[in-house]
């Protein structure tokens, strides 16, 4: 089986020693993303709305980058800081997966990196 790392320009660089996404064979594996901004690396976080829409779109962008899309998408993981903040995140989340939505959790965590309220990761297949 082959791997392959995945970058893409029109989401943010790694923050650390890993890849954006791995494909190996057919399936891609991403990195959690965070609401960051690629071009200026600076944080969206006005409110939860926009902070998980600024994931979602950085998501898009590694699918993309691989030829995978939001249909792709089998599993998803959302880590969020508050647990009160589900329902918001979940309508904005919704809006990408409107038929044939993946699996997913959602676990309350007490801190992600850079103090964001939410982090999304992937798992796609073709």
């Amino acid at each position: 089986m082959s791997k392959e790392i995945i970058f893409s320009k029109e989401a943010p660089a790694p923050i650390g020693p890993y890849s954006q996404a791995v494909k190996a064979g057919n399936t891609l594996y991403v990195s959690g993303q965070i609401p960051l901004d690629a071009e200026t690396g600076e944080l969206i976080n006005e409110n939860i709305t926009e902070e998980t829409h600024a994931v979602m779109k950085n998501l898009e962008a590694v699918l993309r980058a691989a030829g995978y899309g939001f249909d792709d998408v089998v599993k998803c993981s959302i880590f969020i800081k508050d647990m009160g903040q589900f329902a918001t995140i979940n309508d904005a989340y919704g809006q990408y997966f409107k038929n044939n939505p993946p699996a997913r959790e959602t676990v309350e965590v007490a801190r992600l990196p850079k103090d964001v309220n939410v982090e999304i990761s992937c798992i796609a297949v073709k």
